[in-house]
């Protein structure tokens, strides 16, 4: 008895890869900085290795390019800060947000 006229379909998982987000490129950046909040040097070193995940994620067009912008700029005044700074902005949770943009300084 192998026939039985309701038998459920076998449903066809697809296997489209998992594209991370705006928040996610962010919290992997903070979680850097974070674990290197004392050492900010290291922590430099580090972000330049993301900088090349995100590149490459861009290249495959994973990453849109208002995404990379964010993160490019948020990467720049982190690779620019000495020690004083470093801990600013990880103080800093409008910077941690996305959306962030650097307000110009009022006259």
């Amino acid at each position: 008895m192998g026939w039985w006229p309701f038998k459920r379909k076998e449903k066809v998982l697809d296997e489209e890869p998992h594209m991370r987000g705006a928040r996610m490129w962010i919290q992997d950046l903070r979680e850097v900085c974070e674990r290197c909040y004392d050492d900010h040097e290291e922590g430099q070193r580090l972000i330049g290795e993301l900088k090349a995940e995100w590149n490459e994620a861009s290249d495959r067009m994973e990453v849109e390019a208002s995404l990379l912008d964010g993160l490019e700029r948020r990467a720049d005044k982190l690779l620019q800060a000495d020690a004083v700074a470093w801990l600013e902005w990880l103080d800093e949770e409008e910077f941690w947000k996305p959306g962030w943009r650097e307000e110009p300084p009022e006259e």
